[in-house]
């Protein structure tokens, strides 16, 4: 890999109120271990020198802990807290970088995360600043317009995934204004400040866990990854 500084900005400050949980969905048991810890583990089997920056919810700092002790090998990291929003918590992690790089930007809550990908996304931002994964969408769409509705043409649709990748001189200073509403991820934030986004094929499997069906589909995929070990 290029001989470049590498950090992987891993957000987990949801509440998960979707999975009907107690706990927060980033902390949930899956196959044994938290959630979390398997996006940990993937960057750092695939990237060997990255710099973990992982944000939490400030009040549940001390779960990193138990993160922590989940993972294969040890790994040092750089604890944040989030804040408000997203895009806070996101810029909150991005502060704590000093030296320029790549940087993945990756969603705590998917655990499926593949070290495919994360070259992948690595490759296309060293060549073009920035790499957001994206997928076809399988189904059929329509449009509601009130009591109507109209196909959509699922053809030129994409849904997008993380890590959302980028060179430090494009996503950072895009993370010095100002929030508005209609950032939605980080690539709305880069084209919001004036740079193109670039999308590379994303994967399948690599669900983000909203519902309790989502942890039975993980626990599925991860099965049948041990089964093929």
């Amino acid at each position: 890999m290029h001989d470049i500084k590498k950090y992987a900005v891993i957000v987990a400050g949801g509440k998960g109120t979707r999975m009907g949980n107690a706990m927060p969905k980033q902390f949930l048991n899956l196959n044994g271990k938290p959630v979390l810890s398997y996006a940990i583990a993937a960057f750092t089997a695939a990237v060997p020198d990255i710099q973990i920056i992982l944000v939490l919810p400030p009040d549940m700092l001390s779960y990193a802990q138990m993160v922590l002790r989940a993972l294969p090998e040890p790994v040092e990291l750089t604890l944040i807290a989030g804040g408000e929003t997203r895009f806070h918590s996101v810029q909150n992690g991005l502060n704590a970088i000093d030296e320029a790089g790549i940087v993945f930007i990756h969603d705590g809550a998917r655990p499926l995360l593949s070290a495919e990908l994360i070259i992948r996304c690595f490759n296309a931002a060293i060549e073009q600043g920035s790499a957001i994964p994206a997928i076809a969408v399988a189904e059929s769409l329509r449009q509601l317009n009130g009591e109507n509705s109209a196909p959509v043409n699922r053809d030129n649709i994409r849904i997008i995934q993380t890590p959302q990748t980028f060179h430090t001189n494009i996503i950072l200073p895009a993370f010095k204004q100002a929030f508005q509403p209609g950032f939605t991820d980080e690539a709305t934030v880069v084209e919001s400040f004036g740079s193109k986004v670039y999308l590379v094929e994303g994967d399948r499997k690599n669900l983000k866990l909203t519902t309790p069906e989502d942890m039975i589909i993980a626990e599925a995929f991860l099965n049948e990854s041990a089964l093929s070990c």
